[in-house]
């Protein structure tokens, strides 16, 4: 079907640095690491991510991680204020919608302005690696902690339709945020 060489392939290595940040690759080394940072009420309620998140959890999402990488449609990257002990996790994905990104902050790293700088770090990329005219926050109203970090990040609300879905048995409403190239 698609080959390495089309132009949506992705990079096999990526480390980006940034705003006190380096997003680095997940590796087996974080195994450990990721329950403490997925398996968490607020994570299960507001990201696709399963719940509860196990070590068998953690070793099937570095697998799918490494898979979305492959076929070219997404990177999820460890945030990490060093390079070393994961804080959390920030996705940028193609999607039908346009450029995407997500994120999680572990519970024990939140309130430092992780998520924000992340998505910032992220953003310069799909601008200047991936040639995005526009990156986009799906994020639900209710959710004030992202709803402040699309803020922080210079995100504003678009004038698109909402989105709605059922995700985990729960509805949801996404509204869209938006930041253009600079």
């Amino acid at each position: 079907m698609s080959s390495s060489t089309t132009p949506s392939s992705l990079p096999e290595r990526i480390e980006l640095s940034g705003e006190g940040l380096v997003l680095r690759d997940w590796t087996e080394e974080d195994l450990a690491a990721m329950p403490a940072l997925f398996d968490h009420p607020d994570v299960a309620y507001w990201t696709p991510i399963v719940s509860p998140f196990d070590d068998a959890a953690a070793r099937a999402r570095l697998v799918r991680d490494r898979q979305l990488r492959r076929e070219g449609t997404t990177i999820l990257l460890a945030i990490t204020v060093d390079g070393g002990a994961p804080l959390g996790e920030i996705m940028l994905r193609r999607a039908p919608e346009g450029v995407e990104i997500g994120y999680a902050v572990g519970p024990a790293h939140r309130g430092q302005g992780l998520a924000a700088r992340a998505v910032r770090v992220m953003a310069a990329y799909a601008f200047e690696q991936w040639g995005a005219e526009r990156v986009i926050l799906e994020l639900e109203a209710e959710n004030a902690a992202s709803v402040a970090v699309a803020g922080k990040a210079g995100f504003r609300l678009l004038d698109v339709p909402l989105i709605t879905g059922e995700e985990k048995g729960r509805p949801f409403v996404l509204q869209t945020w938006g930041l253009d190239r600079p």
